[in-house]
């Protein structure tokens, strides 16, 4: 009998969501460097948008806060399932997962 009592998420479907992968060279300072280039992709695509959900690893710190409720032992991945379940459109990933950020746009 298997008495494992959690239930596993699926994997996240990324159907609609445009996902650009950054490096840039020279790398990324901090969060606040990272977030000014996430903010120019976003702008290249909608004319207004929203930061829905984001992460950056250095600081093992999402947004929302406490989105990821699985414990230390397991990545935190509740940012991604926040952004697309709140109409994510675009997906930036900078240098490999150490900061993501998924935005929406907004239409009046």
């Amino acid at each position: 009998m298997n008495d494992n009592r959690s239930c596993p998420l699926k994997p996240p479907d990324y159907t609609g969501v445009e996902i650009v992968s950054l490096s840039p060279a020279g790398g990324v300072a901090d969060y606040n460097a990272a977030v000014a280039i996430a903010k120019g992709e976003a702008k290249k695509r909608f004319e207004e948008y929203m930061l829905i959900s984001w992460y950056d690893r250095e600081r093992d710190y999402e947004s929302p806060p406490n989105t990821s409720e699985r414990g230390d032992e397991f990545p935190k991945d509740g940012f991604i399932y926040y952004g697309l379940s709140h109409g994510a459109k675009l997906k930036v990933d900078i240098e490999q997962g150490r900061f993501v950020f998924f935005f929406t746009p907004v239409e009046w």
